[in-house]
């Protein structure tokens, strides 16, 4: 059986409820929304760990159309960020166009009809004219293969996929990474435990977190008095926005922000040995920046080693360091973060000529136009997608820019009567020229670190090099001179 849309989008996360409510906005309703799960949410439905939370100010991580004057922090834990999604797909009556339990498996290029056709694996199949990918980079937990992790007899399970049944309190346990996740759950569990072993591989620059209860009289303000919460947000923009200078070609900029990180170690760690253990050796920004108030006193636990030297082998019962000495655990938890350059591969994507989306990305290289749209791809769209990503701002302002540039784009077929609209090549190969020339400069390369911004062969094809707003100005209208339109629609 197959069902045709006019447009089919994958993911109720930030993207594909965002890209919907764009939809709705332009009068568009002949859609639907495909959804794995049974619930919306994405990331913030799938990661429940202890001390989950944004580390983005809640009032800038939303949408700008849908504000919420209840955020009871400044950074808000996840329960209430799920709630907030779950809110939206209320307020604008998007369940109804949302298929759940529906994991798609593939979607094909049909050049004769000049639509795609996108498989599940329920069998069912779908027909759009567009193919809207709102699936993001966050989703495909990275699980390192310990040798020997087969022997282990105790528990083993991913931050994004957190066993609330197993009864932590006494027991041995053994943390493998220390990214964003981690220096939020680590904190959480080391009261309770018995004994954490923390296995560090490169440790992360982490700031305080500004963190604070939102206080009566500001939710008050800013539900009766209109205009008073888009203020809040717009400082809370530009204080984000001008972190990027930092970021992209003035690495030195980033040298006072070290001080004070040093400085933040200092105050949390009192053991001079562990100090010198969690403090990096690269430039801050080359990987996340992370921010957390209580990561540094968690560590100087006595209950709490940190383990610099890598996993040789896991045995039933224990972990031995390639150092030799063995590490006995009950449970080993990965904070190993996400599959975020290869998130793609899983996919079956093929287009024009039977070309492999996956296949292609990984001999040419990840290649988009503005991150949205790829060449020999026609009607597909991105949200989210290569190179937008952000170290300094909120996602979920590209992700609008995004979202409503995917629908100029089905305007401008329609307007024309075509059927299909494809990158052009030479437009497509000009776009990363430019955006991988700003990259070369940043410190994400220039930084001295290895990180997931990078692909394997060391290119960043994650990160959106400089300002938001300059995004903002690229995304405001579809040129049409970009795209190949053919076909009668």
């Amino acid at each position: 059986m197959t069902e045709r849309f006019k447009v089919v989008i994958v993911g109720t996360g930030f993207s594909g409820l965002g890209q919907a409510i764009q939809l709705e906005k332009a009068g568009i309703r002949d859609y639907v929304i495909l959804e794995k799960a049974d619930e919306v949410g994405g990331t913030w439905r799938d990661n429940s760990y202890p001390g989950c939370a944004c580390d983005v100010q809640s009032h800038m991580y939303s949408f700008s159309y849908a504000q919420n004057p209840d955020w009871s922090r400044s950074f808000s834990p996840q329960p209430e960020i799920f709630d907030y999604l779950k809110g939206v797909a209320d307020k604008y009556r998007l369940r109804d166009k949302i298929r759940f339990g529906t994991e798609i498996t593939g979607a094909h290029w049909d050049e004769s009809e000049r639509r795609w056709t996108v498989e599940t694996k329920g069998g069912t199949e779908f027909s759009a004219q567009f193919l809207v990918a709102g699936v993001g980079g966050l989703h495909i937990p990275q699980i390192p293969k310990l040798p020997g992790i087969a022997k282990f007899k105790g528990q083993t399970w991913h931050s994004a996929q957190w066993n609330h049944e197993f009864d932590l309190a006494g027991k041995r346990v053994a943390v493998i990474g220390t990214g964003a996740s981690a220096v939020q759950f680590v904190p959480k569990i080391a009261p309770e435990v018995g004994e954490l072993t923390l296995f560090q591989r490169t440790p992360p620059w982490i700031m305080p977190k500004p963190d604070h209860a939102m206080p009566g009289w500001a939710r008050q303000l800013f539900k009766r008095v209109p205009g008073t919460q888009r203020l809040y947000r717009n400082a809370l923009y530009w204080m984000l926005e001008s972190r990027a200078i930092g970021f992209n070609g003035h690495p030195k900029l980033m040298q006072a922000a070290e001080v004070l990180a040093r400085r933040h170690i200092a105050k949390g760690i009192k053991n001079p040995a562990l100090r010198r253990k969690v403090t990096p050796d690269y430039t801050m920004g080359c990987k996340r920046v992370l921010l957390s108030n209580d990561y540094f006193p968690a560590l100087d636990r006595p209950n709490v080693d940190v383990v610099t030297d890598g996993v040789a082998e896991v045995r039933a019962h224990s972990i031995v360091d390639t150092a030799g000495v063995e590490h006995e655990v009950d449970a080993i938890i990965y904070g190993t973060g996400f599959k975020v350059t290869d998130a793609l591969e899983y996919l079956d994507i093929t287009g024009v000529g039977g070309r492999d989306l996956a296949k292609t990305w990984a001999t040419e290289g990840i290649q988009t136009h503005k991150g949205i749209t790829v060449s020999g791809f026609p009607n597909l769209f991105f949200l989210l997608g290569p190179n937008t990503a952000l170290g300094h701002n909120s996602v979920v302002f590209m992700i609008e820019s995004q979202s409503r540039y995917v629908v100029d784009a089905i305007r401008l077929a329609d307007s024309r009567g075509a059927a299909a609209l494809d990158v052009r090549p030479s437009v497509q190969d000009e776009f990363q020229e430019q955006i991988q020339d700003k990259l070369v400069k940043g410190v994400w390369t220039q930084g001295g670190c290895k990180s997931w911004y990078l692909d394997a062969k060391g290119v960043n094809r994650t990160i959106w090099p400089g300002f938001t707003w300059r995004y903002w100005l690229e995304t405001r209208r579809v040129e049409p001179s970009d795209y190949e339109l053919s076909g009668r629609s």
